[in-house]
């Protein structure tokens, strides 16, 4: 068949692409869809599992995928939403090349196929408002994969309009709906794989995004430093960090975990130092606008806790509640036996404030600008610690 058809329309001859142009085009397109959402997945995966993980589209607070995989809008039913991109997107090249039978006669099953595309532009929309009003933050990617649904909409509509035109959606479907009758085994071929996928899916995706503390360990020891700083760990350590963090910075959760985990596993050579850098705008005078709001109210209760002797529980607790917009003081005051009438108050005494105005002084004197910052040996490094200084300890 050639690559262009000729169509003659009153006196004006017009040329269009061959069907077979059309398809193959759609197919390129789901595939990078597919493709993309593989890349998302595997991105959502690492944010979580890999402390030095950084996405290359994490580029400014605005344009940051990472910040998108972070939120709890990435996820769907108990399974990241670009997961059901991969399967969205495997599901509609199976049905697609069933357009490509000879008997199909270039016009069965885009119908459906539209009403499917049309599904992945809507739920693209809402994801673009979900970023816009509640994330406030964009990923590339995604919206890579928005132009994908918009793209398969368009060029589906172009071949209704080119091989099959004047025939209303509902009854074109109703057509669609008895191609797939007689050709039964090659659509349960591609639903009955669709159907077992979703359900494992729903059922057994391992929630690696839900990671919390160790429980303290007895025979760790605790402390606090000559100047007044929590710490966790060997009393004559190996190697000493000295932790500038946000309870509400994602990072700042993630690698605390980690040190701790690792605390648990060498509680003789490793040291832990606590100390406070929330980055809200009513604290710390790097911030100029509201940014995680309720992290200086999270470090000042922790600050209470250490007065009270629970420092370490308290904080455990915080990293929990990373990226809640809400903090709920009673809730907190049960789960560590403390007054939450005081918990409350704790952003009004100025004991408190100045203990963590004087950490962020500190913090910002050291050159740290953003959380997690460590400080090991005299230096400063931001967002993790190099690999090479923890094998210092872990061999």
């Amino acid at each position: 068949m050639a690559s262009l058809m000729e169509r003659q329309r009153g006196s004006v001859k017009l040329r269009f692409f061959s069907f077979s142009a059309y398809f193959w085009v759609i197919a390129a397109i789901a595939a990078a869809g597919l493709a993309d959402s593989v890349y998302l997945s595997i991105s959502h995966y690492r944010n979580y599992t890999d402390i030095s993980y950084r996405s290359f589209c994490a580029i400014s607070k605005a344009i940051n995928c990472d910040t998108v995989s972070q939120s709890p809008y990435a996820i769907f039913l108990g399974v990241p939403v670009p997961v059901w991109g991969v399967i969205g997107y495997a599901f509609f090249l199976g049905l697609l090349f069933l357009a490509k039978r000879r008997d199909a006669g270039r016009k069965r099953i885009w119908p459906g196929l539209f009403v499917i595309a049309a599904a992945f532009s809507s739920y693209s929309i809402i994801l673009a408002l979900i970023s816009t009003f509640l994330i406030h933050s964009y990923c590339i990617m995604c919206i890579a994969s928005y132009a994908v649904n918009l793209l398969l909409l368009y060029y589906i509509w172009l071949i209704r309009k080119r091989f099959d035109p004047g025939v209303r959606l509902m009854g074109a479907l109703k057509q669609d709906m008895a191609y797939y009758k007689r050709h039964w085994t090659g659509t349960f071929s591609v639903l009955l794989p669709l159907g077992a996928t979703v359900m494992a899916a729903i059922a057994f995706y391992p929630a690696y995004w839900h990671f919390s503390a160790p429980a303290l360990r007895a025979d760790v020891p605790t402390g606090i430093t000559a100047e007044g700083y929590p710490w966790i760990g060997a009393r004559k350590p190996k190697l000493e960090i000295m932790e500038f963090a946000d309870y509400q910075c994602f990072q700042c959760r993630k690698m605390h975990f980690f040190l701790r985990e690792l605390i648990n596993k060498y509680p003789h050579k490793i040291r832990l130092i606590q100390r406070q850098f929330p980055m809200d705008n009513r604290l710390n005078p790097l911030v100029k606008e509201p940014f995680h709001l309720n992290s200086g109210k999270m470090a000042l209760m922790a600050e209470y806790a250490k007065f009270k002797g629970k420092f370490w529980q308290m904080n455990d607790l915080l990293f929990q509640l990373a990226g809640k917009k809400y903090i709920n003081t009673r809730k907190i005051g049960a789960k560590t036996g403390m007054d939450y009438r005081m918990l409350a108050a704790a952003f009004r005494i100025p004991a408190l404030r100045y203990a963590v105005k004087h950490d962020i002084a500190v913090g910002i004197k050291l050159g740290i600008r953003g959380t997690p910052g460590f400080v090991i040996d005299g230096k400063v490094y931001q967002g993790n610690i190099p690999p090479e200084i923890l094998r210092k300890v872990t061999g």
